[in-house]
């Protein structure tokens, strides 16, 4: 599974911080499939998150519909944009984390 995958990489303790960063947020639930972990609330699915070569990857399922003021988002398909971090940036995952939830109401 990509979870225990994601728990052995040399990218491990931002993977941890950025994984209790998002199940603190209530309602947030996390769902660890072969090839990503998830988290959704009631409502649907939000992010998946991953470890990279260089980091994580936080990426938001309905991506292409949110601001992106920081310029922080990469990708160009329909949905998913992508935040690529080397380090742990609350306030940058929190304000895309914000528009998500929105976006699932």
């Amino acid at each position: 599974m990509q979870f225990d995958i994601d728990m052995t990489s040399s990218h491990r303790n931002l993977f941890e911080d950025a994984r209790r960063f998002l199940l603190a947020v209530d309602g947030i639930v996390e769902t660890r499939k072969p090839r990503i972990t998830t988290y959704s609330d009631a409502n649907g699915g939000i992010c998946h998150l991953r470890t990279m070569p260089n980091g994580i990857d936080v990426g938001f399922l309905k991506g292409a519909r949110m601001q992106d003021d920081h310029g922080r988002l990469t990708g160009r398909g329909k949905a998913i944009r992508v935040l690529s971090l080397s380090a742990f940036e609350p306030e940058t995952i929190d304000y895309y984390l914000k528009q998500a939830i929105a976006l699932n109401r």
